[in-house]
């Protein structure tokens, strides 16, 4: 296929690069520096600003499909509110463009653990995570009212971390609304796992309009 994938230089999109290239599918990376791609066979980088929805969408014309990592930065003062922007311009610009297929990965912090209670509410939930946590939450309210793309949205397990020396186990377990655990009560699952997830979904769709979560 065909694939745009925004973000690819960062700690989800590189893996999620690395899988989609491994598959063979052709890749057109969208990132704010493209020094940080590395060149590779089957992939195409371009250098955009999401915020910019014209320019965006030229870049996504043509595409099979569209996977957002976009991230606006952990240590940005506005996460909040560049997320939400961020976001916004990347669904509008996918409408724009003509491309129908936008999988989007989000966060673990809107997964419920009990009736009316999502993660990022909790009070032990990281305050230094929680404007990006409650951004993505939020996205995902305005993502579900969307009728025009099929959309998918992903949220990793809770503790998502990179595989000793890029290894992957090649396997997960779904779930949708709450987090899926193992046999620990942790729900955990590595970045490379998450990338084969991600591009599954992508080869052979089972979450149109629907969020979904991975983990081991």
């Amino acid at each position: 296929m065909k694939v745009a994938l925004i973000g690819a230089s960062g700690f989800v999109g590189t893996a999620i690069l690395h899988e989609l290239l491994q598959r063979g599918h052709q890749v057109t990376a969208v990132v704010r520096n493209p020094g940080k791609i590395a060149s590779a066979e089957n992939l195409t980088v371009v250098s955009t600003d999401v915020l910019n929805v014209t320019d965006l969408a030229k870049a996504l014309s043509g595409h099979d499909a569209v996977i957002s990592a976009y991230n606006a930065g952990w240590q940005n003062p506005n996460l909040y509110d560049d997320f939400l922007k961020g976001s916004q311009a990347i669904q509008d610009a996918v409408k724009e463009s003509g491309v129908k297929r936008l999988i989007i990965v989000g966060g673990a912090g809107s997964l419920f653990i009990a009736p009316e209670q999502q993660i990022v509410d909790t009070p032990g939930f990281p305050p230094d995570w929680k404007p990006g946590a409650l951004a993505a939450r939020d996205y995902l309210n305005i993502l579900r009212k969307e009728a025009e793309l099929d959309w998918t949205f992903l949220s990793p397990a809770v503790e998502m971390h990179q595989g000793t020396s890029g290894q992957r186990k090649g396997t997960y377990r779904k779930g949708l609304e709450n987090p899926v655990m193992d046999a620990d009560g942790r729900s955990v699952i590595s970045v490379e796992d998450t990338a084969m997830a991600i591009v599954d979904e992508l080869e052979q769709p089972q979450h149109i309009r629907q969020r979904f979560t991975v983990a081991y």
